[in-house]
């Protein structure tokens, strides 16, 4: 294998992938001035060493994403950005209709923008957001389980139990990574099984992810891009994978 990356051809395609992210195969041709078979030859050679995943007419990057620090942590991270995600996401929640809101800063960020509002019902897991909602006028609805401390979240068979009593309209839904071969990722395995019911348990499922989340992946696979109807994202977010999403009929909103 590490012969295969110190041969200079293979290097500079595996490397020109890695910059542009998702490229076709006639653009390699076209770059690299060589056929497609040996484009496809080359892939495949590349794909085992995991920097690159081929897919049906080309290939994309694989950018793994970092480990996650606690949710405190991460709420001095992108602010401006969370800040207009989450203004942009209240608009789409109308009056009357019953909304959860997931873990994670993204989400708090949705719920901060939500505490002026009387005319909503709001279902969450999450502590932080439990607490930015205690003194508004939103009835609130706090789902119990098992406490993940770094999240300030409720996982578990209680958390999901809860959610099969209700009736959601809307899901807002935080994530670590979102990737358009691997799809919805996260980085802690126990809490997949919340995270999927979660997704099945509204009407319509709004991912809430500035840019950096774009184009990663994390270690516990949740769900196919098909599980998302709106991606709410920064004005940063790659164009690239913005397109392949509405491509695959997700509205894809940049706040």
């Amino acid at each position: 294998m590490s012969k295969i990356r110190t041969h200079p051809r293979l290097q500079q395609i595996e490397q020109y992938i890695i910059e542009h992210r998702h490229v076709s195969t006639n653009d390699l041709c076209d770059v690299f001035g060589v056929s497609e078979a040996t484009i496809r030859r080359a892939l495949e050679q590349l794909a085992p060493l995991g920097a690159i995943q081929r897919i049906h007419g080309g290939a994309v990057a694989i950018h793994q994403a970092p480990p996650e620090p606690p949710v405190l942590q991460r709420a001095q991270w992108q602010q401006g950005e969370k800040q207009r995600i989450g203004h942009a996401t209240a608009q789409l929640i109308n009056a009357g209709e019953t909304v959860f809101i997931s873990s994670g800063t993204t989400g708090l960020a949705v719920a901060q923008a939500l505490q002026h509002r009387s005319d909503l019902t709001v279902v969450t897991n999450s502590l932080p957001v439990m607490q930015c909602l205690s003194d508004s006028a939103l009835n609130v609805i706090a789902l119990g389980g098992m406490l993940r401390q770094s999240e300030s979240s409720f996982i578990g068979h209680l958390a999901i139990q809860g959610l099969a009593e209700l009736r959601i309209n809307k899901i807002v839904f935080g994530i670590r990574g979102i990737d358009i071969v691997e799809g919805l990722t996260n980085d802690y395995l126990p809490e997949t099984m919340t995270d999927r019911a979660i997704l099945s348990a509204g009407q319509q499922v709004i991912v809430v992810a500035d840019h950096t989340k774009l184009g990663r992946t994390a270690s516990a696979f949740v769900a196919p891009l098909s599980a998302i109807d709106v991606l709410v994202t920064d004005t940063a977010a790659d164009r690239n994978i913005c397109q392949s999403m509405q491509e695959l009929g997700i509205l894809v909103i940049q706040a």
